[in-house]
């Protein structure tokens, strides 16, 4: 049986196709072997900023479906680790890519940080990344707090589980509060820039910070030495 779709779906749809069929960077990811064109986001973040190091460990956060899972992995080697979770299934990358390790299910919970923990072994993090969005509501304003509340979210983790000097890159989408999470940001880094790569497109809202060089705090330096 066909379902007729409603009129403005099947406009979208027709958008979106012509929009892929014209975007460079979706040729140059298929060309590339990426899973995605937001891979050239990382890639262009990187560049400018290196980001990356051989043997770094790396913490993914909406990995799904893998292309900043991918371009991490590449930067860090073989020797490097690159952990990727996200809610969807990510397909699992081929045998040679033994440097990635990945977990479905949601950040936010209890249950998936604690399957990253134990995946880490008690090693601590080069480098945190989220490019994470929320549900998408319709209501900017929604979906803007949204998308704060998980850079909020894995802000935190970062902050339990970078090593001194590490590295965290988040996404967000514009929206008036973001000027609030930088500035948290800059209590725990030593350098926070906003960044919109050439890959994301001019008319997304979307945004980066990228905060380098992460100064623990001395509450959680203490703690640390207790434990030992």
């Amino acid at each position: 049986m066909t379902i007729a779709l409603p009129f403005r779906r099947l406009y979208s749809s027709k958008v979106w196709l012509a929009r892929q069929a014209k975007d460079p960077y979706v040729k140059l990811a298929k060309e590339s072997n990426f899973r995605a064109r937001s891979s050239f986001k990382l890639i262009q973040i990187d560049k400018k900023y290196s980001i990356f190091q051989k043997n770094d460990i790396v913490v993914d956060c909406g990995a799904a479906p893998g292309g900043w899972t991918q371009v991490a992995a590449r930067k860090v080697g073989r020797q490097g680790l690159v952990v990727g979770i996200d809610l969807l299934p990510v397909e699992p990358f081929s045998t040679k890519d033994q440097n990635i390790q990945l977990i479905e299910g949601n950040f936010m919970t209890t249950k998936t940080q604690k399957k990253i923990k134990d995946m880490l072994n008690g090693q601590y993090v080069n480098v945190v990344l989220t490019d994470m969005a929320p549900n998408f509501s319709g209501n900017h304003l929604r979906d803007h707090a949204r998308s704060i509340e998980l850079c909020e979210s894995v802000l935190t983790f970062a902050k339990a589980n970078l090593l001194p000097g590490g590295h965290f890159i988040a996404k967000f989408l514009a929206g008036g509060t973001e000027g609030e999470f930088k500035r948290k940001l800059q209590s725990e880094f030593q350098k926070v820039m906003y960044v919109k790569p050439d890959a994301s497109r001019k008319q997304s809202s979307e945004g980066y910070y990228v905060a380098m060089d992460f100064k623990p705090s001395a509450t959680k330096t203490e703690s640390n030495e207790n434990d030992e």
